[in-house]
């Protein structure tokens, strides 16, 4: 059997189309983009170009547009430099976002930089948008930080709703995009938010490179400093080839995304289909029927003498998935996210994460190794 990779939440497969253009740019301009000399022009322009082409698919300037190592990276500059720079003294935020957002507001929390309010979650795993609103009538002007998606459950928050909420409480609006950028339009001219992160391995581009919107009419200091790259907003040579690598994945990405879209959502939805069919007492966390990603399925599976070796035992059959996070993956680490949303100590969840090489074929050989673990 042929290895069976679904986790692709937690990483994708980097497109054929962007290793030919980052080969190409290794090997043929290899100039510092800060230097003045016309091997530094050339890559300049690369740079220049791929910053341009990320700004013109989210109909922003490319001054808005900062190179990162990722999203980790964009969403600690932006929370730790809005908290620093823009006097925010509230945060608020839910307990089911990526640590790279959690870990960073409960630092801040606990220096006494912020208070940090955490919105009430609904018993699927969507953020109560009443409660939200409450927070921010007790705290108009407050940092909000939510994620559009969230990566172990899949659930997707209302953007439209929640940005004019934040526009209505004169609130910062910082939305982690790491698992939707590439997956789902965004028109920031249309939705407005001040901060968004984006990671492009999350779409079939390099790892160690992202970028960060931050909407001009904020100004905050560089969260790394030492050199005069991005516009003296974040120091250190640019990874022009990831960079380059990410402007081709993300516009492949929105050249594909109607076709890939359809195709992973039939995957998902047969997954869904064969699990129930298959395994009695089998049920899913968070709203995988309603808005949600379709790249993401989270799949609790009743008690079992098995349930603790699950991920193991489909790791030995060359199946790959995670029982949480990507972060968490591999460590024997309860996930955050299920804690919060009450999903039993005693079960079992895994969570299948679909791309665009996978297939319904892939899917039956995955339920079927389930079904003789859990049912014989």
């Amino acid at each position: 059997m042929n290895p069976i990779y679904f986790d692709n939440a937690a990483t994708t497969a980097i497109h054929p189309d962007v290793v030919k253009v980052m080969v190409e740019t290794m090997a043929e301009h290899y100039g510092n983009p800060s230097s003045t000399h016309a091997h530094g022009r050339q890559v300049r322009t690369l740079l220049e170009e791929a910053r341009k082409k990320v700004a013109n698919i989210l109909h922003v300037t490319p001054g808005e547009i900062f190179f990162t190592s990722g999203g980790t990276e964009a969403d600690n500059m932006a929370l730790r430099c809005c908290v620093e720079d823009l006097g925010v003294s509230h945060a608020i935020s839910s307990k089911i976002e990526h640590h790279a957002v959690l870990h960073t507001l409960e630092e801040l929390d606990k220096k006494k930089k912020i208070q940090l309010h955490f919105v009430n979650l609904l018993p699927n795993g969507h953020i109560d948008i009443n409660h939200l609103e409450e927070l921010l009538k007790q705290y108009p002007g407050a940092l909000v930080s939510l994620m559009h998606a969230n990566n172990e459950l899949g659930n997707m928050i209302d953007l439209d709703k929640v940005s004019k909420l934040c526009l209505q409480y004169q609130a910062i609006f910082h939305c982690d995009t790491v698992q939707t950028i590439g997956h789902f339009p965004l028109d920031l001219q249309e939705t407005k938010i001040d901060f968004i992160a984006c990671a492009a391995h999350k779409f079939n581009g390099p790892k160690g490179v992202g970028f960060i919107y931050i909407n001009n009419r904020l100004k905050i200091n560089p969260l790394l400093t030492g050199g005069a790259q991005e516009r003296n907003m974040r120091g250190g040579t640019e990874n022009v080839y990831g960079i380059v690598g990410l402007a081709k994945a993300l516009e492949i990405a929105y050249n594909e995304m109607e076709h890939e879209r359809a195709h992973i959502q039939s995957i998902k939805d047969y997954m869904m289909q064969r699990v129930k069919e298959e395994i009695p007492g089998v049920r899913f966390n968070g709203d995988p029927e309603g808005s949600s990603l379709y790249t993401v399925l989270n799949v609790c599976f009743p008690p079992s003498p098995v349930s603790e070796m699950m991920l193991f035992k489909l790791d030995i059959e060359g199946i790959s998935c995670s029982g949480g996070s990507a972060c968490s993956s591999g460590s024997n680490v309860g996930s955050h996210v299920l804690a919060a949303i009450g999903v039993p100590e005693d079960s079992s969840s895994v969570r299948f994460s679909f791309g665009r090489q996978n297939t319904k074929e892939e899917v039956d050989i995955v339920v079927g190794k389930l079904k003789e673990m859990l049912v014989g």
